[in-house]
């Protein structure tokens, strides 16, 4: 490849690095956001859900360094700073192949997962003010009540006809003071939140898979430019 070829790929290889560099940063950005929106369903999720938006904090920000990595190698034209972002690339790109497979039964698992801590909490509720606190949140926003309907909290409120504030709506409370089946939302916060995370899911494996396709052309690059210091350096 001539003085040119290998310029050109100089620049398209520091463009692909400097995209590597920002699925990093947007992986790091969607790991904060849901863990900054959805941190007060965490008793619901359960700690082996919970994980995920924190493992993904992580791998953004070794996904940026070794970007960043990549852009200086691209630049001072160091073969071996170029390989060993190589390297690193395919070291990232089969950790995401595991974590992937891991979600993917993860996923599969889901429903069951909230199901148990749903039962959990709701069981443990009047012995735990996050618990208490995390169904208020998770009623009120989702305009839900109890796991399944409001059936579900007659073993924990001594009243029969009484119910948690959070499973009506002033709307619907309309005159009377007391929240009871009557007034209470008729749906459970199992399948909404189940529905929400799930959707959610959808659109994270469609970003990833992004991400991955921007890693693999970075990779190619990395190898082509590699390649092309080596020829320059064994002709001098």
């Amino acid at each position: 490849m001539g003085e040119g070829g290998v310029t050109c790929v100089k620049y398209i290889m520091f463009f692909c690095n400097l995209l590597f560099a920002l699925t990093g940063l947007l992986m790091l950005t969607i790991g904060a956001i849901v863990q900054i929106n959805y941190i007060h369903y965490s008793n619901l999720i359960g700690d082996t859900i919970w994980t995920a938006p924190i493992v993904l904090i992580i791998v953004g920000i070794v996904v940026f360094i070794i970007g960043f990595l990549g852009c200086c190698g691209a630049c001072k034209e160091n073969s071996c700073m170029i390989l060993t972002f190589a390297f690193l690339i395919i070291v990232i790109f089969l950790a995401e192949i595991g974590i992937a497979i891991a979600g993917y039964i993860k996923h599969d698992e889901l429903r069951g997962i909230l199901e148990n801590q749903f039962n959990y909490t709701l069981v443990h509720y009047n012995e735990r003010k996050d618990y208490q606190d995390t169904w208020k949140v998770a009623q009120s926003e989702l305009s839900c009540c109890g796991i399944n309907g409001p059936n579900d909290w007659e073993n924990i409120y001594p009243r029969r006809n009484e119910l948690p504030a959070s499973c009506c709506t002033m709307i619907n409370l309309e005159k009377s003071t007391v929240c009871d089946i009557e007034h209470a939302h008729k749906e459970g916060c199992l399948n909404k939140l189940w529905i929400l995370l799930d959707s959610k899911t959808v659109a994270l494996g469609a970003a990833v898979l992004a991400i991955v396709l921007i890693q693999l052309l970075t990779l190619f690059y990395a190898f082509c430019l590699f390649r092309s210091f080596r020829r320059r350096y064994e002709t001098v």
